[in-house]
């Protein structure tokens, strides 16, 4: 039973891999020039917080808006540390010491696949710095968000998960994957995490009328280092057909920048985007009572008071 458990979460994610290259196969086919580079507003100064830009998705994100005139503050330049309550607490701390406003938080950063181990808070990797990280972060830059926003200019929160949320398991009554670890498992269960995490927010900010929406982003599969912990065959396949199956970084920006600046996105939030457009997510993310639970239990851990009703 333990082995089946551990190949099933295997399984599952070179599946819904599978099928995202292929589908991304078939578009570049059938739609030679794919993907359009769109023309989107000059950001007039609007100050964008970006973890997980230094490189790949998020490097080529921060490049786009920087160019469009957002000054774009990447997390990691200010030495914070998603593995770390404490640190992230200290970034937003200095942030909010400047009295800068906040247009755009966009939730980058992640680990994949990586061999069980903690953050230095007792968080599961992939659940403590992909989910919990920037649950915390985004709940501490939230009230900066709210003054930021306006009717005609809410502030906007981008979220990356990924199509292997859509075989994912959430355990509420094992979140740090303490039970037969699985990183692939334990992966997808962070990306759905996240799914949920931002229906839930944008329910609770449209319920409070704030100006502030929250849109999920699924970049594809894109050729990145991130998946450096995948099995040997997973990587020989990479090496030689990435070029072709695989988007670029730049590519896979694309839908982020998207979600951080289209007006044809003004004020509009719970989205899940993929390719610029929005989509279906996982039956299960709709559930809103697991939404709710996972909300509480994210509050206890981190430490931060749940106000929800």
């Amino acid at each position: 039973m333990s082995l089946l458990w551990l190949a099933l979460p295997v399984i599952r994610v070179y599946w819904i891999g599978f099928r995202v290259v292929l589908h991304q196969l078939l578009r570049r086919l059938l739609r030679p020039g794919w993907p359009l580079k769109p023309v989107f507003p000059l950001q007039n100064g609007n100050v964008a917080i970006v973890t997980g830009g230094t490189r790949g998705i998020g490097y080529h994100t921060v490049k786009y808006l920087a160019r469009l005139g957002m000054h774009v503050i990447i997390v990691e330049f200010l030495y914070c540390d998603l593995a770390s309550m404490k640190s992230i607490h200290q970034f937003v701390q200095a942030f909010k010491a400047k009295n800068y406003p906040l247009h755009v938080l966009i939730n980058n950063a992640a680990v994949m696949l990586v061999p069980e181990r903690k953050t230095e808070d007792g968080f599961e990797e992939h659940f403590g710095i992909n989910y919990m990280g920037h649950f915390l972060l985004t709940n501490l830059l939230l009230e900066t968000l709210k003054q930021s926003g306006t009717h005609s200019h809410n502030a906007r929160i981008v979220t990356l998960s990924s199509a292997t949320h859509y075989v994912a398991e959430l355990r509420l009554n094992d979140l740090q994957s303490s039970c037969l670890y699985s990183p692939h498992g334990a992966y997808a269960q962070s990306k759905l995490a996240l799914v949920l995490f931002a229906y839930r927010l944008q329910h609770l900010l449209t319920a409070e009328g704030s100006h502030v929406t929250v849109n999920v982003v699924d970049p594809g599969v894109v050729n990145t280092d991130l998946y450096q912990n995948v099995c040997w065959a997973a990587k020989m396949v990479k090496w030689m057909t990435g070029w072709l199956l695989l988007k670029s970084p730049e590519e896979g920006a694309s839908t982020s920048i998207y979600a951080a600046v289209s007006p044809e996105l003004e004020g509009v939030g719970a989205c899940y985007l993929c390719n610029e457009q929005r989509t279906k997510s996982a039956d299960v993310s709709y559930d809103e009572e697991l939404q709710k639970r996972l909300w509480t239990e994210s509050c206890r851990l981190v430490g931060i008071p749940d106000t929800a009703p």
